[in-house]
């Protein structure tokens, strides 16, 4: 039988293939041994990922970089992650220039 079809990274449900001679006859396919364990209860709200979502000024340059970068059809190149975190921590009025600069003025 071919890899491909009984890989669990391609099908993750399938836990074994019902044609295989190792499987249980009679079992679903995706059945799993034993009882699945309860969650826990949720965290507390501070606690809980996400819970400070908002990004200091210099990730959100860092995210607006990437985002015109991108849209202008600019591919990261292995170095430009380091070059982009420095222009992430320049003014306000210098990351505006480097809008205009990326865009094209839009």
């Amino acid at each position: 039988m071919n890899e491909w079809l009984t890989d669990p990274y391609r099908f993750p449900g399938l836990r074994s293939h019902p044609y295989d001679d190792d499987a249980e006859a009679g079992a679903p396919v995706d059945a799993w041994p034993g009882p699945s364990p309860a969650p826990g209860p949720p965290p507390a709200p501070a606690r809980r990922p996400g819970a400070d979502a908002t990004p200091d000024s210099a990730d959100r340059r860092r995210l607006d970089l990437h985002t015109w970068l991108t849209s202008a059809g600019v591919r990261p190149h292995t170095d430009d992650p380091h070059a982009i975190a420095v222009l992430s921590t320049v003014d306000d009025t210098t990351h505006a220039a480097l809008r205009r600069w990326i865009t094209g003025g839009l």
